[in-house]
């Protein structure tokens, strides 16, 4: 089985998700890490494949670790990681006063989101 690891468009594939997950665009992105625009464009069109200097400076713009960029993930996987950053919001969510939520309102707002995520796929064609 051939392995994705250096693959332009898994790169490619991946900086993108992270920064619409971020909700970041690629300018800023490139301003941030003060890196050339250009350079960064080429990386998100799959043209080219950065240094492993820059794979890790991206790596700790996103708070992911570098094999978060360089290797391809199933659905399965980021939904896994979605739920478990979910749960680590609501885990450590407050209120409007600044203290942690109670017990019953972590429940009542998982059950929020397990039903819209229901209701959403449910009415996915």
């Amino acid at each position: 089985m051939p392995s994705d690891l250096g693959n332009l468009m898994v790169m490619a594939e991946n900086i993108q998700y992270y920064l619409d997950q971020n909700k970041i665009n690629s300018v800023k992105m490139a301003e941030d890490l003060n890196i050339n625009y250009t350079t960064v464009r080429n990386w998100i069109q799959g043209r080219s494949y950065p240094r492993i200097d820059k794979i890790e400076m991206m790596a700790n713009y996103f708070g992911v670790e570098k094999s978060d960029l360089i290797e391809r993930h199933t659905k399965k996987e980021n939904l896994t990681k979605f739920s478990d950053d979910l749960e680590n919001a609501i885990e450590h969510a407050e209120n409007y006063s600044g203290k942690p939520l109670s017990s019953t309102d972590k429940q009542i707002l998982r059950g929020v989101i397990e039903a819209y995520l229901q209701n959403r796929d449910g009415n996915e064609e």
